[in-house]
């Protein structure tokens, strides 16, 4: 089943999550953005890339019914996974505008600030980095990634929080770059898109890169131990509790 929708107009392509009605991600989820992605590196013609979500999340997370029955070596190689797949996207050589179209939670958050350009919807949609909340911990690399772009102050005020921030609080944050009303979210998308697209490209790739790959071998080296340490923490007997509490469906 296709969990990612793909369009293309004028140079830009658009990926959309489209699992349900919260666009939780699992394993298959995570593959089909990275075969897209891979394939569109490669075209010359798509010159930015918008990720959103289809209705009114751009994405819960983590799908953690489904996590629940894997075993915690199955859900530590979905975990490299993911990471992997973040990492990747934060040093993709094409602009990235992520358009948070609904709330944007987690997992959701770490693809977001993967991203070169956060666009947010007005009203009462959220974004979050709120894993302490239910007894959670997060990666070193989206803990790298919430730093490059809000600094140490404010990730620390984030994470420790848990809070979840409409459109507004976000930017004054940095957690995002614009705030839209929902009938000008689209527009606002395409032309951050063709902006940045509309740049040498060889010239933005370089310059992102020298921007990001310190901060990308900084998330590699300390991934590894992360993911353990958030897998020891995840299966343990007060959050495992905690888990089995979240409906999302």
């Amino acid at each position: 089943m296709d969990f990612v929708t793909l369009r293309k107009n004028n140079g830009i392509a658009t990926l959309i999550l489209n699992r349900g009605k919260v666009n939780a991600l699992n394993g298959a989820v995570v593959d089909q953005l990275r075969a897209h992605l891979k394939r569109l590196e490669a075209e010359p013609d798509v010159r930015a890339v918008i990720l959103t979500g289809s209705g009114k999340f751009f994405s819960f997370g983590f799908d953690i019914p489904e996590f629940l029955a894997f075993s915690k070596k199955q859900f530590t190689e979905y975990l490299v996974n993911f990471t992997d797949l973040y990492t990747y996207l934060f040093l993709f050589p094409k602009p990235v505008v992520a358009v948070l179209n609904g709330h944007t939670m987690a997992g959701g958050c770490m693809l977001a600030l993967a991203c070169d350009h956060r666009i947010m919807i007005t009203g009462k949609a959220k974004i979050s980095l709120n894993e302490i909340g239910f007894g959670s911990s997060v990666f070193a690399g989206s803990t790298e990634m919430l730093r490059f772009w809000v600094g140490n102050a404010n990730a620390t005020a984030i994470l420790y929080s848990g809070a979840m921030y409409q459109a507004e609080e976000a930017k004054a944050l940095g957690l995002i770059h614009e705030a839209a009303a929902e009938q000008s979210l689209l527009a606002a998308a395409e032309h951050a898109a063709a902006l940045l697209g509309a740049k040498a490209s060889p010239a933005f790739a370089s310059i992102k890169s020298l921007l990001r790959k310190s901060v990308a071998e900084e998330m590699r080296q300390r991934e590894a131990s992360s993911i353990n340490e958030f897998a020891e923490i995840w299966y343990s007997d007060a959050t495992w509790a905690n888990l089995r509490n979240i409906k999302i469906y």
